[in-house]
């Protein structure tokens, strides 16, 4: 078929003939509708604020606020989100996303596949808690509404333990008390004797605290997951915004990694440094021969 016939083809095709008189400009223009940014030539707005104002005015974490929330936080909001995000800004190379991000850039996938092979691992076990947390201070602070929060928190907790379950948010594999804990949570009490946010949720989350350190030798206090969901929580962001704004302050860190790394002049770093091998335990050295094959069956018959 020619050119020409194919284009006749599809210009007399009654499918196709009846999707272009159904898709106008205006539905094209709508296919991809936003309130976030506004932009045709020579223009550039995000929320509505022209680019030129932000840039001579607005800070970046002011910018972060205006774009996800669409519109600006006052100076003080801004500088309390802005805590968290220096805060969970890097963990060091014994965290799983930088050391696989580092892994990934002596591999030949350029900055942006190792940042992405890091960033790809913050998940609901490695990444998650503060998300997870949010939405047990949220729980909590609905269910001690009209009630007792000491209560309300005690309930959540026997809850947890009875299930063996994990409470995001508190405790750590490495640090027994969390440096960024005290700043972040100092932060939060000096914007709720400003007037700045409620403290329902650190109230909340100090409960939880105290009661889970109750009667143990070695105390299970926030760590920065915690610390940082009481402050999204305070502020308002939703628990999967608090997840984004995670991902958004420790994709920092990878960048950084990544790019360290990738000047090394190392080629396939793997988890392990040689001559260190890994443990093995499976079946121990054996001969190839198909005419003894073992029968399942027969093992199972007899025990084996």
């Amino acid at each position: 078929m020619t050119t020409a016939e194919t284009t006749r083809h599809i210009a007399t095709s009654p499918a196709r003939t009846a999707a272009l008189e159904a898709v106008d400009s205006q539905k094209t223009a709508d296919w991809w509708s936003t309130a976030v940014s506004d932009i045709e030539p020579d223009v550039i707005r995000f929320r509505g604020y022209p680019i030129q104002d932000l840039i001579r005015r607005a800070t970046f974490v002011e910018t972060i606020w205006t774009m996800v929330r669409g519109s600006m936080p006052s100076r003080a909001e801004a500088a309390l989100l802005e805590k968290a995000l220096v805060a969970a800004v890097d963990h060091g190379p014994q965290a799983p996303s930088i050391a696989a991000a580092r892994m990934a850039a002596t591999c030949g996938v350029g900055l942006h596949g190792a940042m992405s092979t890091g960033v790809g691992l913050l998940g609901d076990v490695h990444g998650g808690a503060g998300q997870q947390c949010v939405e047990f201070l949220q729980r909590l602070v609905t269910s001690a509404e009209g009630g007792d929060l000491g209560e309300a928190v005690a309930a959540e907790v026997a809850a947890y333990r009875a299930r063996r379950a994990y409470v995001p948010g508190f405790g750590h594999r490495f640090h027994t008390r969390d440096p960024r804990r005290d700043p972040l949570l100092e932060a939060v009490q000096a914007a709720v004797d400003a007037g700045v946010v409620s403290g329902r949720y650190l109230a909340a989350a100090l409960e939880l605290e105290e009661q889970l350190s109750a009667g143990r030798t070695r105390p299970v206090p926030m760590n920065i997951d915690g610390a940082t969901a009481v402050i999204y929580a305070e502020l308002g962001f939703t628990a999967e915004l608090a997840r984004g704004l995670f991902i958004l302050s420790r994709s920092v860190g990878v960048l950084a990694h990544s790019w360290e790394e990738s000047q090394s002049g190392r080629r396939i770093k793997g988890p392990m440094p040689p001559p260190l091998l890994p443990t093995y335990v499976g079946h121990p050295e054996r001969a190839w021969d198909p005419e003894s094959v073992e029968d399942p069956e027969a093992e199972d018959t007899n025990g084996r």
